[in-house]
């Protein structure tokens, strides 16, 4: 039987003290063949992990059930198990201190509150995940993830493969957005996406591609007034950027990087049929983006 679990805190209500405990727990099912989890953090520290239990979800965190909002639901259509559920900590400073925090260091303290979200390694998911203010770290060692979904808003997103191991099944895509925060993510080759969709806003943005990919990658990004950094693998990788920029960017290529067309841009190692290729094609109007030499 599919099912929510919501425990409470038990014991010391002082959240300086208090144990961590379960909070949600979702049981999979032998109709769900995969799952749909859109999972909405607005305030707060939230951590993402692999897990080898087989539910589907489970959340443990420092706080009681009545310091914090939530909202559930979930339903089967098919093989597919959608799950949705939005966090909220309650909290004495309005949205606009946090901002303020944020972009001039005043009006408020970094929350030690936060959630821990375990996933189980036996499902393959679609992740849509959405932060707002606070931190985020997620480690996908070892999931099954066909798609993938992150926007930040003020957030500051960690994003990896902690172990090393790979995504287990190829990805469709790998979408980051950030608006005013900022998003790192790391090893990017163990994702196995065959397309990566970076947009970037007014927030910073740095992607990792510093290992050989095993899958064909393609990125497609959008700098607003950000910034975007992107770290390069070796040099025997072909790489082919294509950038459509304005008079008030800032573009900042490697060494390895030559001009063979207007505003594309190739490495030694590139050919004309493309084999192989990481391919880059974005887009900038008033940002800058970086490109990084791989340190050997």
């Amino acid at each position: 039987m599919w099912r929510l679990i919501a425990l409470a805190f038990v014991g010391s209500s002082v959240v300086v003290n208090a144990q961590i405990k379960k909070q949600f727990s979702v049981e999979n099912s032998s109709q769900c063949g995969e799952v749909y989890l859109k999972l909405r953090a607005k305030t707060g520290n939230c951590f993402i992990r692999p897990s080898q239990n087989q539910d589907i979800l489970n959340i443990y965190s420092n706080q009681n059930l009545e310091e914090y909002t939530h909202s559930f639901s979930n339903e089967i259509k098919g093989n597919t198990c959608t799950v949705k559920l939005s966090l909220q900590q309650d909290s004495n400073h309005g949205v606009g201190q946090k901002i303020s925090y944020k972009m001039f260091g005043s009006e408020g303290v970094p929350s030690d509150k936060f959630w821990k979200v375990y996933l189980t390694e036996t499902t393959p998911y679609t992740l849509d995940l959405d932060y707002g203010l606070g931190n985020a770290n997620i480690d996908l060692s070892g999931l099954s993830v066909k798609k993938l979904r992150i926007n930040t808003a003020s957030a500051d997103v960690n994003i990896s493969y902690s172990t090393g191991i790979e995504n287990k099944i190829d990805m469709d895509t790998f979408f980051v957005k950030v608006d005013m925060g900022s998003l790192n993510a790391r090893q990017l080759n163990l994702a196995k996406s065959k397309v990566v969709v970076a947009d970037v806003g007014f927030g910073n943005m740095f992607l990792d591609f510093s290992a050989r990919p095993t899958v064909r990658n393609r990125v497609v990004g959008s700098v607003g007034a950000g910034n975007l950094v992107i770290q390069l693998p070796d040099a025997d990788v072909p790489v082919v950027v294509t950038i459509n920029e304005s008079w008030l960017c800032s573009i900042s290529l490697s060494n390895s990087l030559k001009k063979i067309a207007p505003n594309k841009y190739a490495n030694a190692a590139y050919t004309k049929d493309g084999k192989d290729a990481l391919v880059f094609d974005l887009d900038v109007s008033m940002g800058k983006i970086v490109f990084r030499e791989k340190v050997n």
